[in-house]
């Protein structure tokens, strides 16, 4: 069990059978009274956000949240298959629960799993991944008119902002934070 001398910003939490993290966190000492704190939650499953204020010597249930490794198998058309790499128990996700890494996706990609309760609620991809450019214009020398960028088209249909010498073929370095292009691969 916590206590509300426990809450802190991250911290995540079990109300009403569900899955919460504490997006931001206030500590108020009033001069006369108990201490109050005053958090801003994040509903897990769903995302919804509400702010709520609780006193000290509150308790709480912390989550039942596990993170697993598991791999990213194929997309079915309405949910995409992950298998956990030490038990080989095969999970499925719905477009909601995989959220925008969706367009970083590629088969064999090994990401990280929040179970809640034992069941997949999202997921976390690796900080960094390799994806081929499947589209992108020629590059012509001494073309500097048209900025330092152009676009190319990932093989998962994603269109990232890259360098005018990249071509198309090749494979790229993505920051999967940030939906950038970091660099080339050399391979």
């Amino acid at each position: 069990m916590l206590e509300s001398g426990d809450l802190r910003k991250g911290l995540k939490l079990e109300i009403d059978g569900e899955p919460y993290v504490i997006v931001q966190f206030e500590f108020v000492k009033p001069g006369k009274g108990q201490a109050l704190y005053k958090c801003k939650l994040k509903n897990m499953l769903t995302g919804n956000q509400f702010d709520r204020t609780y006193r000290s010597g509150e308790k709480f249930m912390p989550a039942d949240l596990e993170e697993v490794t598991m791999e990213y198998l194929y997309f079915d058309g309405s949910q995409y298959c992950f298998m956990n790499n030490s038990t080989y128990d095969q999970e499925m996700l719905s477009a909601e629960q995989v959220g925008d890494a969706k367009v970083f996706l590629k088969e064999n990609t090994v990401c990280d799993v929040l179970l809640f309760q034992g069941k997949p609620i999202g997921i976390t991809l690796p900080n960094f991944v390799e994806l081929r450019i499947t589209q992108a214009e020629p590059w012509a020398k001494g073309d500097t008119a048209g900025g330092s960028t152009k676009p190319a088209t990932l093989e998962t249909g994603h269109v990232v902002q890259v360098p005018p010498f990249v071509n198309e073929g090749e494979m790229i370095r993505i920051d999967t934070r940030t939906g950038d292009y970091v660099e080339r691969v050399k391979g």
